[in-house]
């Protein structure tokens, strides 16, 4: 795993939990302790985590520079690939439901073009990429914007996306897990993305292959909850992420269809 890769899982696991251990990060992402001091320190010192006896805690001082600015402009040729290959996944016509995160915003990119398509989103970001694109009704999902991550979440949210029907949910993820199935570092995410889940015909999961693996937080649905997924062709490299191989092959098990961009 690369250090962009460790330093994203870092970043959210220690977000998502508030407070975390150098020994559970260890274990999670399969790394030496001093590999995670490491990481922890170069988070530090762009304020994006304060370190503390045996682990590391949340910023809460300068929230809008965690996050989602954070994550930006790590493995963007990557995520753009699979942006691509998410959108050719979607038939024109389509009502879409289009998830919050890094990833999606780069799918929001490719969307664009594959008009006509109503698109709800809940990304401020998406939704900047996608206003006033032809082709595009664009549906902004009411909602708090969660600080850092500028996802839109809450009652608000959940109570809008029930009330609609929507033909494909592209749902970024937190984690993927052979055993634990999908799950999420919020459970604000979670219970957003389980109402995308009831209210789609059909789901895409996306993520890069950080993500396998990986057990966040919060469960958000088994396995088989979800009809694709689309991730990274370096998922099938146990030397660089170990949990790949047997995520893949439980997702195919589960009667997942696996699209490697």
């Amino acid at each position: 795993m690369g250090v962009a890769d460790r330093l994203d899982l870092t970043l959210r696991s220690v977000q998502g939990s508030d407070r975390v251990s150098v020994s559970e990060l260890s274990l999670r992402l399969g790394v030496s302790e001093m590999t995670v001091r490491r990481d922890l320190d170069a988070l530090e010192r762009q304020g994006l985590v304060r370190r503390v006896h045996g682990g590391a805690v949340a910023t809460r001082t300068r929230e809008e520079q965690a996050g989602f600015a954070a994550r930006e402009p790590w493995q963007t040729a990557t995520k753009d690939r699979i942006g691509a290959a998410v959108a050719a996944l979607v038939e024109p016509g389509s009502r879409v439901l289009l998830d919050a995160g890094t990833t999606t915003v780069h799918v929001a990119e490719h969307l664009a073009a594959r008009g006509p398509l109503t698109v709800a989103v809940l990304s401020i970001q998406a939704a900047v990429v996608l206003a006033d694109r032809p082709g595009i009704e664009l549906l902004v999902v009411g909602g708090r914007s969660r600080p850092g991550e500028r996802s839109l979440v809450g009652p608000l949210a959940q109570r809008t996306i029930e009330a609609l029907a929507f033909d494909c949910f592209v749902m970024s993820i937190g984690g993927v897990h052979a055993e634990h199935g999908w799950s999420e570092f919020s459970l604000d995410d979670a219970a957003v993305k389980q109402a995308g889940l009831a209210r789609a015909a059909r789901t895409v999961a996306v993520a890069d292959a950080t993500k396998l693996g990986v057990r966040a937080f919060s469960r958000v649905a088994p396995l088989d909850a979800v009809d694709r997924f689309v991730t990274d062709r370096a998922a099938e490299d146990s030397a660089t992420h170990p949990g790949g191989p047997r995520t893949l092959d439980a997702l195919r098990e589960a009667g997942v269809e696996t699209v490697l961009a």
